[in-house]
């Protein structure tokens, strides 16, 4: 794959995590429910090289040094990675001519991620079930999702009014 287009998906996939944060922010002050606890996500990847890949509930598993900035530097990866899926819907033309409905159905894609995955091996079970309030809580992943689908197209359409290419080469080439 070209650096280019690899360092603008890095860069798309950055922004868009940041958008997603604010609608965290905004999910937590605006209607009072706290978002994820990235130290928890921290605490169940450095638990895996231990072998303990699925936790009865994350919750009641010890804590472990440098979870906090662990489960930060997780989500903003999956957010970079995560990036690549608009580039995989549309090919490299998602950088020239980003498409709304494309950076939704990226969002919404990225759900199947903490649905399936997250959240069993966190022990909240598959899509939230073993919560409290299952319902709100894939709502709010939902809410979540969609805003960083949002910050994919903002990013992309920067990308592409800014003319950054130049930029980029200079940076990178």
């Amino acid at each position: 794959m070209d650096r280019v287009i690899v360092f603008q998906a890095v860069i798309t996939g950055i922004s868009a995590t940041l958008v997603m944060d604010v609608g965290s922010l905004f999910q937590k002050h605006i209607i009072n429910v706290p978002p994820l606890n990235y130290a928890l996500v921290g605490r169940w990847v450095l638990w895996m090289p231990r072998g303990k890949l699925w936790h009865n509930t994350i919750l009641s598993t010890a804590s472990v040094r440098k979870e906090f900035l662990t489960g930060w530097a997780f989500h903003y990866v999956t957010g970079i990675l995560f990036a690549f899926i608009p580039l995989l819907l549309m090919g490299p033309t998602w950088f020239h001519e980003p498409s709304f409905m494309t950076a939704l159905l990226a969002g919404l894609l990225t759900l199947f991620a903490p649905f399936i995955i997250l959240q069993p091996a966190l022990g909240f079970g598959i899509a939230a079930s073993r919560t409290p309030r299952p319902w709100l809580a894939r709502l709010l992943s939902v809410f979540t999702h969609l805003a960083y689908g949002c910050g994919l197209y903002i990013a992309a359409l920067v990308i592409k009014s800014w003319g950054v290419k130049p930029l980029i080469l200079a940076i990178i080439g």
